[in-house]
């Protein structure tokens, strides 16, 4: 039964995984919704005939690099911080999964898209335990890694896939052997959206700043008017970043002002910043609903895996399956242990690849800030 280690830098999040993959498949699958949000990461598995091959997760350990409120995460500081933990992460996982060297039958590790200064610390280590272990390195797709974790995690057959991160905004499909993308950002993801919003109001990044933004929008009560940037499949949000931060910075100085407090001219209600919070959240999240539903109609399809960090949001996913529910299908998403950033996501798409014969060698062991969704041979679906 093949193992695999996955190490997972492209961002602030450093993850180790180990996985293995049973050479049969379960009779009676879990149902999506529990191998979604179960407690028990032994086994997730099932039986579709589009599916991912069923998977045993033996080890899942990540550290994030987490910046001061109201700051970014620059490369270098957070490329020292995977330096810093990568050792002693991977010293943890095999521990954890109860393997030996001779147990793994690849490394693999983040080729891109990311960060350019993290993702070359960790393509240094994969390398190093390669040459120390000797054994055959398998760069593999970010995205990629998050679309065929979400589909092993959920038992998603065949959906369209609405991939949504701090780097990445796409839509996307499968189609001869290439996931296509149908619709994306034209500017920044949505994720650095929402990131950058926090800095602004001074929001921590413990544990995450969209997670905080989250919370503070559930008590926000006036919707305002922001720029809707759909610009047919595609989504613009920074002219929408620019608009919101222009109302943080007027919520600032009406809290000083002898003038009182900024209302909204229908409710009269005072404007807080959990309003504007609740309002960014609505606003790009509906975008993402419509370009993802004209992807459905497109292709046919009944189902909509949503991944990537941004995935996790709970109001996203609310939305998402009140369109899909209206055209008679269903969502699937994972919990933070699978949405954000992790090892174990590359550890999977990786030994998949390895098990179609796919290797990466030394010389070729590079890392890229950008590698589209689209360049990857899907070989191992239909």
């Amino acid at each position: 039964m093949p193992i695999a280690i996955g190490l997972e830098g492209s961002a602030n999040k450093l993850g180790v995984g180990i996985i293995l993959h049973p050479h049969h498949e379960s009779a009676d699958p879990p149902s999506p919704h529990d191998s979604a949000h179960s407690d028990d990461e032994a086994s997730f598995s099932h039986a579709r005939k589009h599916a991912s091959p069923p998977v045993q997760i033996l080890a899942n350990l990540r550290h994030t690099y987490n910046s001061p409120p109201g700051t970014g995460f620059l490369p270098k500081d957070t490329a020292a911080h995977h330096r810093r933990w990568v050792v002693r992460l991977v010293k943890q996982a095999m521990k954890q999964a109860g393997v030996q060297l001779e147990d793994i039958d690849c490394i693999c590790y983040t080729k891109g898209p990311g960060m350019g200064a993290p993702l070359g610390s960790v393509a240094i280590a994969a390398r190093t335990l390669s040459q120390l272990w000797d054994k055959p390195l398998v760069g593999v797709n970010h995205c990629v890694g998050h679309i065929e974790m979400g589909r092993a995690i959920t038992g998603a057959d065949n959906p369209v896939v609405l991939y949504v991160s701090g780097g990445n905004t796409q839509v996307i499909a499968y189609s001869a052997q290439r996931y296509r993308i149908f619709g994306e950002a034209l500017d920044i993801a949505v994720g650095n959206c929402l990131d950058r919003f926090a800095r602004v109001l001074n929001i921590p990044n413990d544990p995450a700043p969209g997670y905080n933004i989250e919370q503070l929008a559930k008590k926000g009560k006036v919707l305002l008017e922001l720029p809707y940037a759909v610009k047919g499949m595609d989504v613009s949000f920074s002219g929408i970043l620019a608009r919101v931060e222009e109302m943080a910075r007027k919520l600032e100085a009406s809290q000083t002002s002898d003038a009182g407090a900024w209302k909204d001219d229908e409710s009269g209600e005072a404007i807080t910043k959990e309003d504007l919070c609740f309002t960014l959240q609505e606003t790009v999240y509906a975008m993402l609903v419509e370009i993802t539903e004209r992807a459905m109609a497109h292709v046919g399809a009944k189902q909509v895996l949503v991944v990537g960090g941004v995935g996790c949001n709970e109001r996203l996913q609310q939305m998402m399956g009140m369109m899909a529910a209206e055209r008679g299908g269903s969502v699937f998403a994972t919990d933070e242990r699978f949405c954000i950033d992790n090892g174990i996501m590359i550890a999977h798409a990786g030994l998949i690849a390895w098990k179609m014969g796919f290797r990466t060698p030394l010389e070729e062991s590079t890392f890229t800030q950008r590698f589209r969704t689209d360049e990857v041979l899907i070989n191992w679906r239909d």
